[in-house]
This record gives structure tokens, sequence and C-alpha cells, in this order.
């Protein structure tokens, strides 16, 4: 079989095969209140942690994305929650986050500086609440987007009582905003877009968190449209994560999300499970990421390029026996596209 491949690959070129991957994005509600303390359940063998690693291994994904997943310098969390997987993956990706990275400033405007909402993003620590990439392909130099400024995006919609001071150090991300190159078999390279955007409630009249998750969505359609002191992302990319932003119902400026949803370059698989709301004032039908007993919101997204076959699409554990598993884990729900790569 080895020879007959070999002879395929001298025939065609590379390209004219294709790779089917299945991508996920995953809320894992693993974050603590303390630095370590993830670490200290993870080893202990937390009833919630091994909840969160049978929902990764029931989505069987070849790449995936968790967010909501302390940070540490070297990775001692991240490796350890992987080791709890039935099959942990070879390659894992983690970068220092915003959250809970220290200002000096008072930016929630308590009069007080150094609380967990005067840090870059809401944390109580640094590192608080990260994102991770884990995959069973290799994974390249990533860029990270997570240092630019709020007020550097084209059409940055500040809020009008932020100060100068609060502006010159105020970074757009929340959690962070990545470009991750997943190095497949064949040759070909399929970019992960990943960011964690910041709910859009908790704060005053100003709108700040509104504000900002509505921004965060927009980076994504400023960089792939070349409005950003970056490079844009080659065909085939794929932007995932949690949005906290839903494009019909819910708190925050829905704009944001349902232009990204919208946008020609991208496509909607719009995975549906059985999770429904009643209250919804959308389509009662179509997923929604947040699992909990009025069904909540979509809110995670796996957004693949236009141009990319996708198969299927789908939830991981909103009925049968693991939605009690599901709901043990997390609020969240993974969700997962099965697509090919040429």
């Amino acid at each position: 079989m080895r020879g007959v491949f070999l002879f395929l690959l001298m025939m065609f070129p590379l390209a004219a095969f294709a790779e089917q991957i299945r991508i996920a994005t995953y809320n894992t509600d693993l974050s603590r209140k303390g630095p370590g303390l993830m670490l200290r359940d993870i080893i202990g063998r937390d009833a919630q942690v091994l909840a969160a690693a049978a929902m990764v291994d029931a989505t069987d994904a070849d790449v995936i994305l968790l967010t909501d997943v302390d940070y540490d310098l070297q990775g001692a969390g991240l490796n350890a929650f992987n080791q709890t997987l039935a099959v942990p993956y070879p390659h894992s990706l983690a970068l220092r986050p915003n959250t809970g990275m220290a200002t000096g400033l008072d930016m929630d405007g308590d009069g007080r500086s150094g609380g967990a909402g005067d840090a870059q993003g809401f944390g109580f620590f640094s590192g608080d609440g990260g994102m991770a990439l884990l995959s069973r392909f290799p994974l390249g130099a990533p860029r990270d987007f997570s240092a630019m400024l709020w007020v550097d995006l084209p059409s940055a919609m500040l809020p009008a009582d932020m100060t100068a001071e609060a502006r010159a150090v105020q970074r757009l991300s929340t959690t962070g905003h990545w470009d991750v190159p997943v190095m497949l078999p064949s040759g070909a390279v399929v970019r992960l877009l990943a960011f964690h955007a910041t709910p859009p409630v908790f704060d005053g009249p100003e709108d700040r968190n509104g504000r900002r998750n509505h921004d965060e969505s927009v980076f994504w359609i400023d960089l792939i449209e070349g409005r950003l002191p970056f490079a844009s992302p080659e065909a085939p990319f794929v932007i995932l994560g949690d949005a906290n932003a839903d494009p019909v119902d819910g708190d925050g400026l829905p704009d944001g999300i349902a232009r990204l949803l919208a946008h020609p370059m991208l496509q909607d698989p719009q995975p549906r499970g059985a999770v429904r709301d009643p209250f919804r004032r959308g389509d009662a039908s179509l997923h929604t990421a947040v699992y909990d007993r009025t069904g909540g919101l979509r809110l995670e997204y796996v957004l693949p390029s236009a141009g990319i076959p996708v198969m299927t699409a789908g939830l991981a554990g909103t009925e049968g026996d693991l939605a009690a598993t599901a709901q043990a884990a997390s609020r969240h729900v993974p969700v997962w596209v099965d697509m090919d790569i040429r």
C-alpha cells in the first residue's frame, strides 16, 4: 500500500488530495480562581476535570481549541490535562493570555487599581482563563495579535468616557487573537484563527464590555479584508473560539458576530443539536453552545473559509448518555466541524 501511495504522490500534485479533518472548540470551564489550582484539581482527578476530559475524548477532534484553561509558563496545567485524556494529543500550544495581565491603571473605574477588572482582560491572576490548542498534527509558528491596542482597530467602538491613559494601554483582545498553522500529513496547511472574547455584560451604561466584545469579532473581518498592519491569512483558514455573542439573542451588540457569520470569505456550517431554548427569539432549532437549563445562547463557533468543503458539523453531549457528562463538565459543549482540506 505504501508503494501505491508513493506512486500516486508522483503522478498527482499534493493539492489534488483532500484530507478530512475535524476541528473543534470547547469552553472547558477549567479555570480556577488562583494560580496552580487548576493543576491541583487535574492531579487530584477532580470530577469536573474528568468530565471535561471525557467531553474532549468524545469530540474526537483532530485539532481542538480549549478556552477557559489557566495558563502557566511551563505548560504544566495543559500537559497534565492532556495526559488525563484517553489518548493524549502529541502537539499542543498555549500563549500567555491578556487575562489577568496587570495594567497598573484603574480600568474598570471603581476607584482602585490592581483588581481583576483592571487587567488587560478580566482575571484574578496572570494566566487566568487562557486558551490552548491540542492537535494530532504538528503546529507551526503562531502569529499572536493579542498585543494590538483597541484604539488601533480602524472602527473601534471605544467608550466615550475612556481616559487617554486607558486608551494608550488597553489591548483589544480580552484573552487573545492567534493565527496558528496546522501542518497536515499531505503537506497542506490550514490556519486556525483562534479567540475568546469578553462577555458583553458586567459593566455599566458606558457598555465597555459590550463594545469590546463587538470589536473582538470585527477584528477578524478587518484582518481578512486587509485593514490591519498584519498580513491577511492565506486560505484555507478557520476562525474558531468563544465569541461570547449570539447574532439574534442575548446581551451585547449582535452586529459584530452577525457580520462575521455573513462574511463572503467565510461559511457558517450551523451545527445543530438537541438543545432547544423556548425563550429564543430566533430559530429555536439552531444549536446553542451553552448547555444550561434554559438552553442558553449560541456563543462558540467554527467558521471555515469559503471554498473548504464542509462534510458535517455538530455538538458533543447534547443528548443521550453523554448529556449528563456534558452538564457535569461545563456550561458549554464542544462544537465541531468535519471538513476537507485540499
